[in-house]
């Protein structure tokens, strides 16, 4: 609580100079301070947060949904990468008369692309915001995606790819150039292509069978491609839900289709 501190000055030494005559009314005077102490204020600390999120979907001729010549360029050399890789695969095993080794390989290199990619789609669909490191652009974008999910099968496929085509480049290369191994390249091979692919496997899934090709719904028919039955891992939604209490946005999200 805040206790004025009151100082008082009588000035009637200075008037005794003063003639009598001069002074009819003024006998004596006194100034009062009031020291005060200033209140802390005390901003609000909750931080204000200003979503960049959009009203409405964009049109299917939006410019954002359009490839550029950059994103071909990526993705082609992803796609010419990954392919020096399987090359490199196939001649080393049959120069070295291994070929089960190899196929084995590339096999795994599907099953943990197709598990990898598949956890993190639904991951950043699902869990965390804007502020979790590392990935919380994704996640944000993954929000709009929740919100509107027909609108990646609208994306153009370079649009879509060209940043995995990007990291593919960079990652895959420097073993192209360094490594012969036909049993790495069959692994290395078949893990790069399906995640450069997964957004496309991603699109598919959200589109009505009616619109794919027949080749791609017999894959999804088989369980080889993620369809849309296959979209969501509900049973590790309910496991995490009961043993950390944490909801996923799609059993909350009102806007989500």
């Amino acid at each position: 609580m805040d206790v004025p501190l009151q100082t008082k000055y009588t000035l009637s030494p200075i008037t005794n100079n003063i003639p009598r005559s001069h002074r009819p009314s003024l006998l004596r005077a006194r100034v009062t301070c009031s020291l005060t102490p200033a209140k802390k204020s005390h901003p609000n600390r909750e931080k204000l947060v200003l979503e960049k999120r959009l009203v409405n979907p964009p049109p299917s001729n939006d410019p954002t949904l359009q490839s550029t010549l950059t994103h071909r360029l990526w993705v082609g050399a992803g796609c010419t990468t990954v392919f020096a890789s399987f090359a490199k695969s196939i001649i080393g095993g049959f120069g070295s008369h291994i070929l089960l080794e190899p196929a084995l390989a590339g096999y795994a290199g599907y099953i943990l692309a197709d598990l990898g990619s598949g956890l993190y789609h639904w991951a950043i669909d699902n869990y965390g915001d804007e502020s979790t490191p590392l990935v919380g652009t994704q996640i944000e974008a993954a929000r709009g995606h929740h919100k509107w999910p027909w609108i990646i099968t609208i994306r153009q496929f370079a649009n879509n790819s060209h940043a995995l085509a990007r990291g593919i480049t960079f990652t895959v290369l420097p073993l192209v150039l360094a490594c012969n191994d036909p049993v790495v390249h069959g692994f290395v091979s078949m893990f790069a292509f399906f995640i450069l692919f997964c957004q496309q496997c991603h699109a598919w899934a959200h589109e009505r069978k009616s619109k794919l090709p027949p080749l791609v719904v017999a894959f999804q028919d088989m369980g080889l491609l993620l369809s849309r039955r296959q979209h969501i891992f509900e049973a590790l939604e309910k496991v995490l839900y009961v043993q950390f209490g944490v909801k996923p946005r799609s059993w909350s999200d009102p806007n989500s289709e």
